[in-house]
């Protein structure tokens, strides 16, 4: 019970989902719905019609992050799975050589690089003496809160495209709030990443936009 705890209180600290990855799960969502909003015709589409396809777009960007979230899951336990397997390999290793090659296996390859014998034997011992776990025992409430949290990312970020459709009874003056919105967020997603990383806010946040028209272009003229 207490090695159990041990890993729990580990793991409610280690896993987050980063910034990185909420704004990239945005900019998934926006862009899956652009390709649906893009094929829409002024001049050929009535209302009703319109209507059934924004209502469309929300059901496939809902089950998009339904998937999204299961797969964040499958991707949490498969990478615990694959840490404990090396875990159990470094507990098992027979001397300093075999265990410092399994560690440098799994470092990045920077660290692994400037990392001496001698450190590596330190983080050996101090593994060696970490309480055992199983892969069962690994998914905790976090997980599935931050599942749930990326199928809310997804889905939500739908609703500012969609919406103008369902208020707006003209289709053209829609369609161009709509789109604007779009890029608006697309602008805002890679800005903010740009911020994050360190990277130029203006030009990324224009790299990124100008990306997101491209697949959309893409994926509808491969009849997506």
């Amino acid at each position: 019970m207490q090695q159990q705890d041990f890993w729990r209180d580990r793991l409610r600290h280690y896993t987050v989902l980063d910034k990185q990855a909420r704004i990239a799960e945005i900019l998934f969502g926006l862009i899956m719905v652009l390709t649906f909003t893009g094929t829409i015709s002024v001049s050929t589409v009535g209302r009703q019609e319109v209507k059934e396809l924004l209502w469309a777009a929300l059901g496939c960007n809902l089950a998009w992050g339904l998937v999204d979230g299961i797969m964040f899951l499958m991707d949490q336990l498969v990478g615990r799975a694959h840490s404990i397997t090396q875990l159990n390999r470094i507990k098992q290793s027979l001397g300093n050589l075999e265990s410092r090659e399994i560690i440098r296996e799994n470092l990045p390859p920077l660290f692994a690089d400037l990392m001496e014998d001698q450190q590596i034997d330190q983080l050996n011992e101090k593994l060696k003496k970490l309480p055992d776990i199983t892969v069962r025992s690994t998914l905790i409430l976090k997980d599935f809160l931050l599942a749930g949290q990326i199928f809310l990312l997804v889905f939500l970020t739908t609703l500012p495209v969609a919406l103008p459709f369902l208020f707006f009874s003209n289709v053209a003056m829609a369609m161009r709030i709509s789109n604007a919105t779009a890029l608006l967020l697309l602008f805002a997603g890679g800005f903010s990443l740009a911020r994050y990383s360190g990277l130029r806010p203006g030009i990324t946040a224009l790299a990124y936009t100008t990306i997101g028209v491209f697949l959309v272009a893409m994926t509808m003229a491969l009849g997506g």
